[in-house]
């Protein structure tokens, strides 16, 4: 396999697994409440990682700078973000979420803009970001008032996407030059993003004392895998391939998140949903230089 197509497995793979995050979520709730979604999700990932580490003779990062960035890291991609999609999918459909979790590449461009950028604002990334602006507000049928869909719901969605949008150049620049293996930064990032969440599980994880098979299961793919392996995968193109291209993993996770959605939830899809998912990722397109605009 040539160099420059080495992320191309990893990266079909976690678009497959973040897909079916969405539902997976929807489905721990029936037993955990939200930060109890967070904590399950990130401590068997952390598990996994650990175990899988330890397999490999891989050591965890030793330097304290390194574990702050990770902390940092954890925060943007694991801590906050997968306590508020929980929150959201209390009150909107997983679609919704996983329509909404288009909008990352578009957070990442303008993480990179404000804060991280070398270069003078494009006319092409201005054009991105009103474009995908756009699109969000056709997805959540604006001109209806949000619809069914309550206004700190959508609040919470927005504001997980933008720490997920600041986590991938934050990662980038602060991770990445360590040429440090990614299955050690997956697994000190989820290990102290998991110690990070404990005292917030013992005080209000459990929902219900009961244990259903199926969200059970539910919860153990979206730890193992969506909050595991998955994290390996995602280092693994960001340097492969650059930020960019890997946030822009929402483009097939969106369209994974609707199908399993509509297929093994039942959920109903408004026709302005996919329509405004697919200008939020021309918008991305465009901000990536996919579609050229401007010379």
């Amino acid at each position: 396999m040539k160099k420059s197509d080495s992320w191309v497995t990893p990266y079909l793979a976690l678009a497959m697994v973040w897909g079916c995050s969405f539902i997976f979520i929807k489905l721990g709730l029936e037993f955990l409440t939200p930060v109890g979604v967070a904590f399950g999700r990130v401590s068997l990932g952390a598990i996994t990682l650990l175990i899988w580490a330890r397999l490999k003779g891989i050591s965890l990062p030793k330097s304290p700078i390194i574990w702050f960035h990770l902390w940092i890291v954890a925060l943007l991609l694991n801590v906050v973000p997968g306590f508020l999609f929980a929150l959201a999918e209390t009150k909107v459909t997983s679609i919704l979420a996983g329509l909404i979790n288009a909008v990352t590449p578009l957070m990442t461009l303008l993480a990179i803009m404000v804060a991280f950028r070398e270069e003078k604002i494009k006319a092409y990334q201005v054009t991105s970001l009103l474009t995908g602006f756009t699109g969000v507000l056709v997805v959540l049928g604006a001109w209806q008032g949000l619809g069914s869909n309550p206004i700190e719901a959508v609040l919470a969605l927005l504001l997980a996407v933008t720490c997920y949008g600041i986590s991938f150049p934050y990662s980038r620049k602060y991770l990445l030059p360590h040429k440090i293996r990614a299955e050690s930064l997956a697994a000190g990032q989820l290990t102290i993003g998991a110690l990070t969440l404990t005292p917030f599980y013992i005080f209000g994880g459990i929902e219900n004392k009961g244990l259903p098979i199926g969200p059970v299961l539910a919860m153990l793919a979206l730890g193992v895998l969506g909050s595991g392996f998955a994290y390996i995968w995602n280092f693994k193109i960001m340097a492969a391939a650059g930020s960019a291209i890997a946030s822009s993993i929402t483009y097939a996770s969106a369209v994974v998140a609707v199908l399993v959605g509509i297929i093994f939830l039942g959920e109903e899809i408004y026709w302005y949903e996919p329509v405004g998912g697919v200008i939020v990722l021309l918008g991305a397109a465009i901000g990536q230089q996919r579609i050229k605009l401007f010379k």
